[in-house]
């Protein structure tokens, strides 16, 4: 896909999600995770890191996600080039995301 500057939105701030699924062993994944966020500074153009992690439910029950990690960029061609740059940061996230992820690029519509 071919974009330019201001064509539907591209030119708007762009974030990676990676919305991870519950992991078959989390202490393995905890152990595991902080190797991604290094890897995840490392990406060009990161202006902005977020990462969370999903509170329990109170019943008990299996949350819908286990952590999230946000990586934010000027715009879309930024995000793509550091997806591109990405090699190392997904091959550990599928190494570790043993419950399994879900990475998907989104235009940012509004900040506070």
């Amino acid at each position: 896909m071919t974009t330019s500057a201001g064509e539907a939105g591209y030119d708007k701030p762009t974030k990676i999600s990676f919305v991870y699924s519950n992991p078959t062993d989390p202490a393995a994944f905890e152990a595991a995770y902080p190797e991604q966020l290094a890897l995840a500074r490392k990406l060009p153009g990161l202006t902005r890191l977020e990462t969370s992690k999903v509170w329990p439910k109170e019943d008990g029950s299996p949350t819908p996600a286990y952590r999230l990690l946000d990586l934010y960029f000027a715009d879309y061609a930024a995000a793509s080039e550091a997806a591109a740059e990405a090699g190392a940061l997904v091959g550990a996230t599928l190494e570790h995301a043993t419950g399994g992820v879900l990475i998907a690029f989104a235009k940012v519509l509004d900040e506070a």
